[in-house]
Formats: structure tokens, sequence, C-alpha cells
């Protein structure tokens, strides 16, 4: 028995020796983790107190979830980046013949009624003319941005020479 025992501590020797060599890199290793471990633990504690606070399940109880996965449906992201393109042409119309303009305020307007169906927003942009339609669309601009989608307003410096 003696003898097994000297045997194993003569093995085990090169073992102890590479883990007190080693002994700062398991210690960081393990303390790494376990920061890490509690950080994600964090985290997801405050999302679960972030959804209770703004009532997260309330907000998207009344969605139609059938409606996103209709064939042929246009993506909302898809539907945001045909807005935005859209509406640097809008901006951007001088120089360009009435038609074309109008063409492209049309197809601005059925994006934004797009968007309002699959975020469940009112609008009333088909109905309205003139200036009536265009303050609709800066209602609806802002209903969407509230929303969440982001939209590129006037740029700044535009809106400064105009004044």
């Amino acid at each position: 028995m003696t003898l097994a025992l000297a045997f194993v501590a003569v093995a085990c020797v090169p073992a102890l020796i590479a883990a007190l060599f080693c002994a700062d890199e398991i210690v960081d290793r393990v303390a790494c983790g376990w920061s890490e471990w509690r950080e994600a633990r964090r985290e997801r504690r405050t999302i679960a107190r972030l959804d209770r606070a703004i009532e997260a399940d309330a907000l998207t109880r009344d969605i139609d979830l059938t409606e996103f996965d209709r064939d042929g449906r246009r993506s909302l992201q898809q539907v945001a980046a045909d807005l935005r393109r859209l509406g640097r042409h809008r901006r951007a119309a001088t120089g360009r013949s009435v038609v074309w303009h109008g063409a492209v305020i049309e197809a601005y307007d059925e994006r934004l009624r797009a968007a309002c169906r699959a975020l469940d927003l009112t609008e009333h942009l088909g109905e309205l003319t003139g200036v009536d339609r265009e303050i609709e669309r800066l209602r609806v601009e802002g209903e969407l941005h509230a929303a969440g989608l982001t939209l590129p307003a006037a740029r700044p410096e535009h809106r400064l020479r105009h004044r």
C-alpha cells in the first residue's frame, strides 16, 4: 500500500507543479466565467423588469399575428427601406417633372399605409387632399416614429434655408 501511494505521489508531483505555476491563469478563468455569468443574469433580470414595467404583453396583445404570415406580404424592414428611399426622392424633387413628383408622393403614401397596416395604426391618407393630406402625412410619420419605425426627417440645413 505504501509503495502504491509513493507511485501516485511521484506521478502527481508534475501535475501539482504545473497547477502552482498556472494557478493565476486558473483563478483568472474562474473569475471571468463567474463575472460573465453574473452579468448575463443581471441583464436577464433587467429585461424582465423592463418588460413588466412597460407591460410588453399588453402592447402586443391586440396585434393579429396571422397578418405577418401572409404570403406575398412585404416585411416591415422592406417597407421602411422603401419609405427612406422614397422620402429622399420626395425631398430632392428639384428639376423633376410634376408627374414624377406626384408619383413619388403616391408611392410614399402607399408605403406609409402599408406600414400603418403592419403596425395596426390608423391613417386617413387616402381620404384627404392638399394641405390636409400633408398634415396627415406628418402625423402618420410621427406615429410610425413613436412606434419605433425611424424615418429620416428633413435635413436641418434644408429647413434653415427655407425660413
